[in-house]
């Protein structure tokens, strides 16, 4: 309760720095809201009794006095929730919500985003800053209506005492919609993963890219079965919590009912016996009416408070993941200007989360500084793992990865990222002017079209660039009105971004050519090859190229064969070929496969 209560304290702060007006006026309205009932109470009581009394000015005065706050209480509640809602829509779309997408975005590695248990909290809070706002509304308005409904069983007990138990039968919903409302958080979050799924298969339904080959395949049925077998996955038990929660909430106001009918009676029963004025009368019925909703907004709003647990709690995760990460990221030494003897694994394993293979077990190897290392293997022999490792994505559960003697682990994750550039397989497709797709690999020099130029060549991705209509300033991504590349195009783009840097210490290429044809994919090959030399002479940069045909690596300085995670083989293309080994098979075999193809 204590975090919970710091956060609603931040959030109001927030709520006070960027809307102060409405956050003024939304806590003006909650506080009025207060005291308006009871003293319209107290003015009909005066009316009545003044009017037994025969006090023609003192019954006229206090109808105007409970006309009034009657009136204002009127007002109040509808501005009241006005405001709440205006200030919660601005505050959760124009602050928070950005804010939870910079937290995310500030994150060095990937781990987070291959973790079940992090995107069920992600997809909670995402979708759910405004509510984060609201419930400190809600815990602002559960106070507001605990002290309204005090104040009520003050005025109650002027009439008679027996009439405080009504505290006991109004306590009765409260208990009852928590007990509600504790079952739907839990379900919510047992549902997470299926909704994430639902929504994974509608959108592969609506988007271009996969349309296709759904239509081409005739899959449109079965994803829509599948789409409505999640939806079923994760509706279905919440409607069931939902069906439970209304079944406490029904059973609470049950209880209630009887005794606010048993509490009326008895006032009843004590004026038709002399002990009370027909004001006490109409006093104990007007604020038995009034504590009903009372009641009923107290349940509501400490029901919201109580139920916006589900999304404080992956909130408050979230925010201390951040910062945690942040600081180990950061809190490293600077990169060295250039490496002289090279990057070097030691007895380095990993397994990622949710798994318990081993992705890289026990590596050991060398990369020498200004060294070309080809990693080549089978699918699903850890090369894309490994590269991650040593560009910092991955920490390892065990062993070490030093760069020039200095632990991987003790560098400031940002100065290593920096001294990087990387092409990787899986690469993006960034919807925005074709400079900036390119520029993106160095951003302070997005705007350097002559780099940018010279990035374009790097990647033998000139052509491209002559048909694009508007040359760099093309508007890429359909969506924005702007034109599709294919996915060949998309690489040589992503390829011209990765060599926008000038002075990397760690060049990475993950099957940089997948989607080119074999003539492009050789030329590009031997184009980095050379930059990869030059690099060499003026950092000492090591280059890693992971690439599924051997035929492009065979002028690597080192060929490192991984199978199943492991270092089978290490050395040049003529050692390895002179060992008759893995890599000699896999070699032997493409090649006469393309053989084979180039004879038919």
């Amino acid at each position: 309760m204590k975090a919970y209560l710091a956060l609603w304290a931040e959030l109001f702060v927030l709520s006070w720095r960027r809307q102060r007006r409405l956050t003024a006026a939304t806590l003006a309205s909650i506080a009025l809201s207060v005291v308006a009932v009871a003293v319209s109470a107290l003015a009909l009581r005066a009316t009545v009794d003044a009017i037994v009394r025969g006090d023609t000015t003192g019954a006229v005065a206090a109808a105007v006095a409970a006309g009034l706050t009657y009136a204002l209480n009127l007002v109040l509640h509808d501005t009241s929730g006005l405001l709440r809602i205006t200030t919660t829509d601005r505050v959760g779309r124009l602050d928070l919500h950005p804010r939870v997408h910079r937290d995310i975005a500030r994150l060095e590695g990937l781990e987070h985003l291959e973790r079940t248990d992090f995107l069920d909290r992600v997809s909670l809070v995402r979708a759910g800053t405004g509510q984060l706002v609201a419930s400190m509304w809600n815990a602002l308005l559960a106070v507001a209506s605990v002290a309204k409904l005090v104040l009520v069983m003050l005025l109650l007990g002027t009439v008679s005492p027996w009439l405080l138990l009504l505290l006991l039968v109004a306590a009765v919903p409260v208990w009852c919609d928590h007990r509600g409302q504790a079952v739907v958080k839990r379900v919510e979050v047992e549902t997470a993963e299926a909704q994430r799924l639902e929504q994974h298969l509608a959108d592969l339904a609506a988007q271009a890219a996969s349309g296709k080959e759904i239509r081409v395949c005739g899959a449109g049925p079965d994803l829509a079965r599948r789409q409505l077998e999640a939806w079923r996955a994760a509706m279905g038990p919440r409607y069931r919590a939902q069906l439970t929660a209304a079944v406490w909430k029904f059973t609470g106001w049950l209880l209630f009912v009887a005794g606010f009918v048993g509490g009326l009676g008895l006032v009843a029963y004590r004026t038709a016996q002399g002990h009370g004025t027909v004001g006490d009368l109409v006093l104990a019925v007007t604020v038995a009416a009034s504590l009903r909703q009372s009641v009923q907004t107290t349940v509501v709003s400490t029901t919201a408070t109580a139920g916006a647990g589900r999304l404080i709690e992956p909130y408050l995760w979230l925010r201390e993941y951040v910062t945690e990460e942040d600081a180990a990221a950061r809190e490293g030494l600077a990169a060295p200007a250039a490496l002289d003897v090279g990057i070097e694994l030691r007895d380095v394993s990993y397994t990622y989360p949710g798994t318990d293979r081993l992705a890289i077990d026990s590596l050991s190897v060398h990369l020498p500084a200004g060294s070309v290392v080809a990693v080549v293997g089978e699918y699903g022999s850890g090369k894309t793992t490994l590269v991650k490792l040593l560009g910092k994505f991955y920490r390892p559960d065990s062993g070490r990865i030093t760069v020039d003697g200095t632990d991987l682990a003790d560098l400031d994750t940002r100065a290593w990222r920096d001294r990087s550039s990387a092409a990787f397989q899986d690469f993006g497709r960034f919807h925005t002017r074709f400079s900036e797709v390119v520029g993106l690999g160095d951003l302070p020099r997005l705007q350097d079209r002559a780099r940018i130029t010279e990035a374009v060549r790097d990647a033998d991705a000139e052509t491209l660039l002559a048909t694009l209509p508007r040359g760099l300033d093309t508007q890429l991504g359909r969506e924005l009105d702007g034109i599709d590349l294919s996915e060949g195009q998309w690489q040589r783009t992503a390829l011209a971004r990765a060599s926008m840097r000038h002075d990397p210490l760690l060049f990475i290429l993950d099957e940089p050519t997948a989607s080119l044809d074999a003539p492009s994919e050789q030329a590009i090959f031997e184009r980095y090859m050379d930059r990869a030399r030059r690099l060499a002479r003026a950092t000492g940069a090591v280059t890693v190229i992971v690439s599924h045909r051997f035929s492009t690596v065979t002028g690597a300085d080192q060929i490192l064969v991984l199978d199943k995670g492991r270092l089978a083989e290490c050395g040049t293309h003529e050692e390895l070929m002179r060992l008759q080994g893995r890599y000699a098979d896999l070699y032997g075999i493409q090649e006469t496969a393309y053989a084979e193809r180039r004879a038919r």
